[in-house]
């Protein structure tokens, strides 16, 4: 299994799919770094050359992948928290923060659905209970 930027690269498919698994690599700059490198996009991954796979590394080291465009996303992020903007306060908060709305949807932000207000007898009695555990927690510290 070839080797790129940090990441396994799978054999048996094409070089322009098999980029692709790469983070920060896409459909559309992955045929730029193959002009760059000029490699052919419809060849195996296991039937380049080594010189071929060293050209792409040098192109992919002049992009920004994996590692150090994780911690620029990071770092970004940080930064609008820091300023207490409306983005920041959103990511904080684990909300959308591009405009979407909150009412219904949004589940993958917000995780698992939670009902307040009205609540069963027995769902109250865990809620309770739960309390009084964190109470007694509280009064041990």
């Amino acid at each position: 299994m070839p080797r790129l930027a940090g990441v396994d690269i799978p054999e048996n498919k094409r070089v322009e799919a098999s980029l692709q698994y790469i983070y920060g690599v896409g459909r559309i700059n992955v045929r730029g770094i193959l002009e760059k490198a000029k490699v052919d996009g419809n060849k195996r991954t296991n039937q380049l050359a080594l010189e071929e796979l060293s050209r792409l590394q040098k192109v992919l080291d002049e992009v920004k992948v994996e590692g150090d465009l994780r911690k620029a996303i990071g770092q970004n992020i940080s930064r609008l928290k820091e300023t207490g903007s409306y983005r920041g306060i959103r990511h904080a908060r684990g909300l959308p923060a591009r405009g979407q709305r909150t009412r219904t949807n949004a589940r993958t932000k917000r995780g698992k659905r939670m009902t307040i207000g009205a609540l069963k007898k027995e769902a109250l009695a865990k809620v309770e209970a739960s309390k009084v555990e964190k109470a007694k927690k509280e009064e041990k510290k």
